[in-house]
């Protein structure tokens, strides 16, 4: 059996590794947001975005360093946000439309979903402009900035960043001018998380002919971050799901690439009757690359009372549980137990 005196010690080093690992990390993660609705139909590709915990929302589209208690941010492109190239919005009225995660209602219908995200426009985003379209079937508008869990499933995936790199990015989105540059094709909401994650991961993000002609999906975007964290463990991915809140809308469908919505949507019919062999080199490109799966068995869910587990260091989990398994070993040295 420890002494009280072995105990403590083990319980102050596993508490200072905590605390240190929590003052030199921050976490970060890629939302890979399920396309929905008639437009997710037309386009099934789904949206990117980033939520940063160490990176808070001073306005809408400024930012700073995030308060004691704070939540973080979610950042993105969105179009038609009053010529703005991208905003930010803290992480529970991202999701849910309130500041509260004891407010999100555990089911929704169109009516009080539209009187949430007034009320937080009202209250919250009149920086951006009394005029603001709310959008359309085919463009977006500012409703896409609040209550994303009701129009759809979301999976976030989790990394490390460091105090050193959500400085400079602060700076530089400060700095830069935010002014639209929203092109679907080629300069969409998947080319801006491109962009922000080669500030973190240099030279790892970027367009592809295959399976993508040369567009950035956010799908693309999440497998090559999940290939970069296969390869440098330090990353530390993790993968939550963020689950649609039910009542809004229908369930929102898996993310595609481009060969993906070709060959599993009727957009293959018309293709394959004007070419067929356009079609037939799509779909073999799609059996050979656009099948990658990047969720796992059974990920982690996170709801709103949840929300905790995404913004907790993945490190300070480590260590404690480090010092767990340092007292049980302890334990069992103490009565003569072989280690394994």
């Amino acid at each position: 059996m420890l002494s009280k005196c072995r105990i403590f010690i083990l319980l102050i080093a596993g508490l200072s590794g905590a605390c240190f690992c929590a003052q030199g990390h921050a976490q970060s993660a890629l939302l890979m947001e399920e396309p929905y609705g008639f437009f997710g139909m037309l386009n099934p590709t789904g949206h990117n975005a980033i939520y940063f915990e160490r990176i808070c929302a001073e306005t809408p589209v400024k930012l700073r360093r995030c308060a004691p208690g704070e939540l973080g941010a979610v950042i993105a492109r969105y179009q038609g946000i009053d010529g703005y190239d991208w905003v930010a919005i803290p992480l529970i009225p991202y999701l849910y439309s309130v500041e509260n995660a004891a407010d999100v209602p555990e089911r929704v219908d169109r009516e009080m979903v539209a009187q949430l995200r007034d009320h937080y426009r009202e209250e919250h985003l009149q920086i951006l402009g009394p005029n603001l379209s709310p959008g359309n079937l085919v463009r977006g508008g500012w409703t896409q900035l609040l209550g994303a869990a009701y129009e759809r499933r979301i999976y976030a995936f989790r990394f490390e960043t460091s105090e050193a790199q959500d400085n400079a990015l602060i700076e530089k989105l400060n700095a830069l001018p935010n002014r639209t540059r929203f092109d679907l094709l080629f300069n969409n909401c998947a080319d801006f998380a491109r962009v922000i994650l080669n500030d973190y991961f240099p030279r790892t993000f970027s367009r592809s002919i295959f399976p993508d002609a040369g567009m950035t999906t956010p799908k693309q975007i999440t497998y090559k971050l999940v290939r970069f964290a296969r390869k440098n463990p330090g990353t530390k991915l993790t993968v939550f799901e963020i689950p649609q809140i039910p009542g809004y809308r229908r369930r929102s469908h898996s993310a595609k690439t481009i060969d993906e919505s070709f060959v599993t949507t009727l957009y293959a019919i018309p293709i394959a009757l004007a070419n067929p062999y356009l079609a037939g080199g799509l779909f073999v490109d799609y059996l050979v690359r656009g099948r990658y799966h990047l969720i796992p068995k059974d990920p982690t869910v996170l709801g709103p009372e949840d929300l905790s587990a995404l913004t907790a260091a993945a490190c300070t989990q480590e260590n404690s549980a480090s010092a767990g398994a340092a007292t049980a070993n302890q334990d069992l040295q103490g009565t003569g137990a072989d280690d394994e």
